[in-house]
């Protein structure tokens, strides 16, 4: 049976010399990946469809012995150019699609999840990137996962206590306002680290290399 969904592409693979597996980060079915068989031939269907990030609206023919289904076709909705315009940009994008694969079981409905990595999509496509909006990020995924910090009882000071709980509870847009001193950022950024590895067990590799814009600053 075919069935239809929409989707951002946040990790592809080769499979064969022709053949590519697509992982896609999904609102009702979650995480899944489906194999885009001759996806590299010339005349493929998906050829120029299935670049990092992109927005699509696709089918799959379900597998009924494996997690890899087969896709059939794809539309693609959004490309989020801006993030193959700046490295920086790219790569806090990569870190958040890599913390929610970490994070969460795959083919499990993730509703919030899907508008919050498409909201961190959104906001580092439109400015310059920042290290608080993957603080942002982090927080507003572990307060969705049933994780949120427990900011009275931590250590933090006063005012990155209050910079937290304003990134947790704020749309992007208000995010995008907020202006975090220096010694804030570290020290939020060092608190959310710990917390990741204590419950995650790890971080990603990527954050490193996400929060590099606050070099200088």
């Amino acid at each position: 049976m075919i069935e239809c969904a929409a989707g951002l592409v946040v990790r592809t693979r080769p499979l064969t010399e022709t053949s590519v597996i697509v992982h896609w980060l999904t609102p009702n079915l979650g995480r899944l990946a489906t194999v885009a068989k001759g996806a590299h031939r010339p005349k493929s269907p998906f050829r120029g469809k299935l670049d990092l990030f992109y927005l699509a609206e696709f089918s799959f023919r379900r597998s009924r012995t494996s997690d890899l289904h087969t896709l059939c076709e794809v539309g693609v909705r959004e490309t989020h150019i801006a993030l193959r315009q700046d490295l920086s940009r790219l790569r806090q994008a990569v870190y958040g699609a890599a913390l929610i694969e970490n994070a969460t079981e795959s083919e499990t409905p993730l509703p919030f999840v899907f508008e919050l990595m498409l909201g961190l999509l959104h906001h580092v496509c439109g400015r310059t990137p920042e290290p608080h909006s993957l603080f942002a990020f982090e927080l507003k995924l572990l307060e969705n996962l049933g994780m949120k910090p427990e900011l009275e009882k931590s250590r933090l000071n006063a005012g990155t206590k209050q910079l937290a709980e304003a990134l947790t509870k704020s749309d992007w847009s208000l995010v995008g306002r907020l202006k975090p001193s220096r010694a804030q950022a570290t020290e939020l950024g060092q608190f959310l680290h710990g917390f990741l590895i204590y419950h995650l067990e790890r971080v990603p590799r990527g954050r490193d290399a996400a929060l590099e814009c606050m070099k200088g600053k």
